[in-house]
């Protein structure tokens, strides 16, 4: 490979459900190979070898090799170092970093999607210049990482920022004890402000069944019963930000997941969060991604830049 400083190039991996994808970025950030292949289903091993295959085919591609950071669903346990949480749940138990650091014979550095995404806002996204950067994936379920002075907030248990598995604040009659979670318990927040959470709602008001996006459809051609979903949606979530406004008093807030792109939220959000905000300054600062759908691998890359 080409002479070129390693330490100045970051290489970010987002393993998904479906897909696992690869960026390299150079010293300013700028993207300098990118590759994207389907996610091995139900089957360890092929991960990883997906996994140090596409790692060695984007340093072949940049011409240099890189730092690796991955970002993954679930987490690694600080105390076993085992993935756990991970819904790809053939992952859970298994000691994936160990194995990648192995079979590579380099260091990788390795954190839960959400914090990837919040990293990547804060660092050159639309948090770039907050001390503190709240980011949340609103998609499917619902995510969250914390990002402080440029670094993963991750905690003394690894979990900061997974406000998802809290349950919904200042909950009206009709909202408790709420749906059940898959995590067991019954009223979180992802099963309120997830586009899985705009389904449901909707299903139980209207009793069809039809995706998050098209309930969104529906409210724009008119449907009462779809618009008043969005209405409840948007002030579960907003009751749901109040609440990590009063913990953790973020500067700014960056929504990303399909429902980001709900232009609505923007003024909604901060509105519907207020009277819930346990401070007499209420102007809460929620932004769109910069990055979109490359902020996960983004960040990941950006694990290196701690």
């Amino acid at each position: 490979m080409a002479e070129r400083s390693a330490d100045r190039l970051r290489m970010g991996i987002d393993l998904g459900g479906t897909k696992i994808e690869g960026r390299i970025l150079g010293p300013r950030g700028e993207e300098l190979a990118r590759h994207r292949i389907p996610a091995p289903q139900g089957c360890y091993a092929d991960t990883v070898a997906a996994l140090t295959g596409l790692i060695h085919e984007l340093e072949a591609a940049a011409g240099a090799s890189a730092s690796i950071g991955i970002g993954m669903p679930g987490s690694l346990s600080p105390a076993t170092g085992l993935v756990r949480n991970a819904n790809s749940t053939w992952l859970n138990g298994r000691p994936l970093h160990q194995d990648l650091e192995a079979a590579l014979g380099r260091p990788v550095r390795m954190a839960n999607d959400a914090n990837c995404f919040a990293l990547s806002e804060a660092v050159d996204g639309a948090g770039a210049g907050a001390k503190s950067v709240f980011g949340i994936i609103i998609g499917t379920g619902c995510g969250g990482g914390i990002v402080i002075d440029g670094r993963v907030l991750e905690g003394a248990r690894g979990i900061g920022g997974e406000w998802g598995h809290n349950p919904l604040p200042w909950a009206e009659p009709d909202e408790h004890p709420g749906p059940v979670c898959w995590c067991g318990r019954t009223g979180c927040m992802e099963m309120w402000a997830s586009g899985t959470g705009l389904r449901d709602d909707y299903q139980r008001r209207s009793g069809e069944r039809i995706a998050g996006h098209e309930v969104v459809e529906r409210a724009e051609a008119g449907d009462p019963l779809a618009q008043t979903s969005l209405e409840r949606h948007a002030s579960r979530l907003a009751r749901g930000l109040a609440h990590v406004v009063n913990i953790i008093d973020p500067e700014i807030i960056v929504l990303g997941g399909g429902l980001s792109q709900l232009p609505h939220l923007y003024e909604a959000l901060p509105r519907l969060a207020a009277p819930f905000v346990f401070s007499d300054v209420k102007n809460l600062i929620i932004r769109p991604p910069k990055w979109g759908d490359a902020s996960g691998v983004r960040g990941a890359a950006w694990l290196w830049n701690e």
